[in-house]
């Protein structure tokens, strides 16, 4: 629990917390120019969009700890030793089954067709 809280860590939640009170009052400040007679639906906009700007440095926040915490588990995964492998089992490779070209098939297509079946096998490999 030591080094809970922190001056940074205090610093950081005020500066979130202040984002979130002044972007709720121009919120609340878009919500009353709606209301008047001159508001527009862009008013209305700025309500809604508003207190999401508020809320973005508190989500930044969290974002950044948690890719943190991802580079923190993958370099700790890297430091670890590698775990024995089993022995290998032999490769087993099988051909694909090549269909007779029908002769009312297009041949361009058919070739086209050879050469997706040649890249798949290329890959499977």
């Amino acid at each position: 629990m030591r080094g809970l809280i922190t001056p940074q860590r205090l610093a950081i939640g005020a500066v979130c917390l202040a984002s979130l009170v002044v972007c709720c009052g121009l919120a609340y400040w878009q919500w009353d120019r709606f209301s008047q007679a001159g508001g527009t639906f862009q008013n209305l906009g700025y309500v809604f969009q508003w207190p999401l700007f508020g809320l973005f440095p508190a989500f930044m926040v969290w974002r950044i700890r948690r890719l943190d915490a991802r580079r923190r588990a993958e370099a700790a995964d890297e430091a670890a030793p590698e775990p024995v492998a089993a022995p290998s089992r032999p490769v087993v490779t099988v051909e694909p089954v090549r269909a007779p070209v029908r002769d009312d098939e297009d041949e361009e297509l058919a070739a086209y067709n050879r050469m997706l079946a040649e890249l798949n096998a290329r890959d499977q490999r």
